[in-house]
């Protein structure tokens, strides 16, 4: 019961207007759970995995995709006010700025972000300035503070925005970290994938060579990082 409990508050913080509270760390099996506490002072939002958001009904989770990830392919991309690491309010798709894009929700303490990093590395080695690579760091158990001095330190080569609010995972139905949208260079979201085995170059390298109109396209791009 205080499992359910702990999954219904934590949504319900997303589908919400942002606010401050507090978040406890629990541990479930391979999941990264938040409970919330409205008495304590503390700048975390809350997350919930994929796994528990599956499991609850289709009526408060709304229309999913058929994986159960984010938005249904063909999407317009939303934006989201999110801030630079100095602390500037800054638009998503400002960021991008009208390119093909990878976006991925991050954190400092997500493995699954980390075995992910050398996929993340080769996109930008291999496309460069033409595909908008961009991590939004997700403000859950790390502050921006801590988001920028891991930048400082790995200087990753593209950006870094921080989602204080939680506007970005809210817009992008992202509930948990290492989901990865890809969107075209017409702002159509095209694939949503999550976890280390994504194969984002050949997914990015089918986008930039296929015309972005047609059904065709997007699921092949789809089949493509997910492969």
């Amino acid at each position: 019961m205080e499992r359910r409990v702990s999954i219904m508050s934590t949504l319900l913080y997303y589908l919400s207007p942002a606010r401050r509270t507090s978040a406890v760390r629990t541990h479930l099996p391979g999941t990264h759970d938040f409970r919330l506490s409205a008495a304590a002072p503390s700048r975390a939002a809350a997350c919930v995995t994929l796994a528990l958001v599956l499991a609850l009904p289709a009526a408060v989770t709304g229309q999913e995709p058929e994986d159960g990830l984010g938005l249904p392919t063909g999407t317009p991309a939303p934006d989201a006010q999110v801030e630079d690491m100095e602390g500037n309010e800054i638009s998503l798709l400002e960021v991008i700025n009208g390119r093909p894009a990878l976006i991925e929700f991050w954190a400092s303490w997500c493995e699954q972000c980390e075995l992910l990093q050398p996929e993340i590395d080769r996109v930008q080695e291999r496309f460069g300035e033409k595909v908008a690579v961009v991590a939004v760091a997700v403000a859950v158990s790390q502050s921006r503070r801590r988001v920028r001095r891991h930048v400082e330190r790995h200087a990753p080569g593209y950006d870094f925005l921080y989602d204080a609010n939680g506007e970005a995972v809210r817009a992008y139905k992202a509930l948990t970290t290492s989901i990865v949208v890809l969107v075209d260079g017409e702002g159509r979201v095209v694939s949503t994938g999550v976890g280390p085995k994504q194969e984002l170059v050949k997914a990015l390298e089918t986008l930039l060579q296929e015309p972005s109109s047609g059904s065709g396209v997007t699921s092949s791009i789809a089949a493509a990082s997910s492969s």
